[in-house]
């Protein structure tokens, strides 16, 4: 009865699925009555939340398809009329991953089938270039078809507000509802025309929105290579450089235009093993002040640097202090914000600069809604140097903002790593570290969060844990979250599962107080030890 029933459902499905691909796929799968394959596509259906979706591309409402992807704009179209906005514009990007385009496409066509107004992108282009349209054109909201850093065969889809900034509850739960409301596709309409595809113009306001980044007059002499890891950063990437003077960046030319396969890299993220290891050894070879580093979508920036080992990547907390630094030294005014999984040293860089701070959860749709935000980052490679520009992280304005830094320094003699000295001097060093475990069996990460929960650790490193937090009971300061917060002395610990992979992440900080530069080598010794010893209670105490 149960295998009557799972044929019945993948029939039902394959004859309302509008694509070729993933109709030969799923019939396919029916002939051969392919029971596990079939139950493991329709267990369930793709949920829409606030990173929207993201799953791998295939055949079922458990993967990203054009059949899943035209019922979420069916959804968020009946929700934006619901809310008054009745021929309002929505704007779309995309990326260049599988079905990028197909998604941007169906989008258009719901959303023009609702009565609202539809405009696409002219082509694939940076997420933030998406998240500065949205403000530029006035539109009720946007939509950005990418799996950011994910494996070649995700997808995802990605809604934003009229204000630019990323989606937040209750309306990712409101937006589910709609989409749970459509009981056929044959009930949504899908006209073939009446959207309009844009020109060149938004990329151009927000190429000249990238002034407003960097200093007049400011030094842009730091010499760099880039790679844009397949995705879509180069052009964008290269003309904002040009814009501003700084010297052309020599190109990782295998990893320089956009491949949907990724053939170099096992993930396209700068934080994986091995993903930056084409653009160390182009570094060899030309000698560079840095090496920058976008994923993808190009709303993450990386950052490496020489030091007496080699080329290493600085850490996202390393870049997010650095950035902040120089920012304060410019006369930046407004509130820093951080994600609460981020290094606990921009609170400290704002205090003594006599500035507002904010801590949020995780994730750019909370940084995003700071009031008053000058500078946000998240530990991940995400910064906002731009609030007024692009109310969300931006690989490309970062890269811009970091790379003024290091010209800055260049002119002094110095480098990133100088004033990274520096600022552990005067606040003491922040190291931090991650414990990431990547799951087939998503239970592992419930079952590793429960059994914190249920057998708490005393004592990580040997330092006692003063302080324990579920955040599922929220804060004075924090909205509920699925995570736990262990504060020791002179360390702290957050435990959360992935928003948008199968991960559980354990993120680490130690506080080494530093009196002269000449304790520095002491204190990362220190730190070091102290990080892999947390590291390894904490996976212990996870049962992973």
């Amino acid at each position: 009865m149960l295998h009557d029933d799972l044929i019945a459902r993948a029939k039902a499905w394959l004859a309302e699925d509008p694509d070729t691909e993933t109709r030969d796929e799923l019939a396919e799968l029916i002939d051969a009555e392919d029971v596990a394959e079939l139950s493991a596509r329709f267990s369930g259906t793709l949920q829409f939340g606030t990173a929207g979706l993201r799953g791998g591309l295939g055949a079922g409402p458990m993967r990203m398809n054009r059949a899943v992807v035209i019922r979420a704009a069916a959804g968020l179209a009946a929700y934006l009329n619901a809310k008054g906005h009745q021929n309002g514009l929505v704007v779309i990007g995309y990326d260049a991953r599988h079905k990028s385009a197909d998604f941007a496409q169906d989008t258009a066509a719901v959303m023009t089938g609702a009565g609202l107004r539809a405009a696409v992108l002219p082509r694939p282009l940076p997420t933030p270039v998406l998240a500065y349209a949205i403000r530029h054109l006035g539109a009720v909201a946007g939509v950005e078809v990418t799996a950011s850093h994910n494996p070649p065969r995700d997808n995802g889809y990605k809604v934003y507000f009229g204000g630019g900034s990323q989606i937040v509850p209750p309306a990712d739960a409101e937006i589910a509802a709609e989409i749970d409301a459509i009981h056929s596709l044959n009930d949504v309409p899908r006209p073939d025309t009446g959207w309009e595809t844009l020109d060149d113009s938004v990329l151009d306001a927000y190429l000249a929105r990238t002034d407003a980044v960097l200093a007049p007059g400011s030094p842009r002499t730091a010499r760099t290579v880039y790679t844009a890891l397949h995705g879509v950063g180069k052009n964008v990437l290269l003309a904002a450089f040009a814009r501003a003077g700084f010297p052309p960046p020599a190109l990782v030319t295998e990893q320089a235009d956009p491949d949907p396969d990724f053939p170099t890299v096992a993930f396209p993220n700068p934080e994986e093993p091995g993903a930056m290891d084409l653009a160390f050894a182009k570094a060899r070879e030309t000698n560079p002040d840095l090496i920058i580093a976008n994923d993808p979508d190009a709303d993450r920036c990386a950052v490496a640097v020489a030091d007496t080992t080699g080329w290493r990547m600085l850490r996202g907390d390393e870049v997010g202090a650095l950035l902040a630094t120089h920012l304060v030294a410019r006369g930046a005014h407004g509130t820093f914000a951080e994600s609460i999984v981020s290094s606990s040293l921009l609170g400290r860089i704002a205090e003594k600069a006599g500035l507002p701070y904010e801590e949020t959860l995780t994730g750019f749709k909370w940084i995003a809604r700071v009031e008053g935000l000058r500078y946000g980052y998240e530990e991940a490679l995400g910064y906002c140097v731009d609030p007024d520009g692009v109310r969300d992280k931006d690989g490309i304005t970062a890269a811009l903002l970091i790379t003024e830094l290091a010209s800055t320094l260049k002119e002094e003699g110095r480098t990133l790593l100088d004033l990274l000295d520096d600022i552990a001097v005067e606040h003491g060093l922040h190291a931090t570290d991650q414990l990431s475990v990547r799951v087939e069996d998503l239970s592992l990460i419930a079952d590793a969060m429960r059994r914190l929960r249920e057998q708490p650790p005393t004592r990580l490193a040997g330092l006692p844990i003063t302080r324990a937090e579920d955040l599922t009971e929220g804060t004075d300061r924090l909205p509920p979250t699925d995570g736990l917060r262990y504060t020791l002395d002179g360390a702290r610990v957050i435990v959360r599962p992935s928003g948008t992979e199968p991960k559980l992440k354990c993120y680490l900080e130690v506080v080494v107080p530093v009196a002269t530069h000449a304790d520095l080598p002491a204190a990362h010794a220190k730190a070091t030890d102290l990080l892999a010893r947390i590291k390894r209670d904490l996976s212990t105490a996870a049962g992973i």
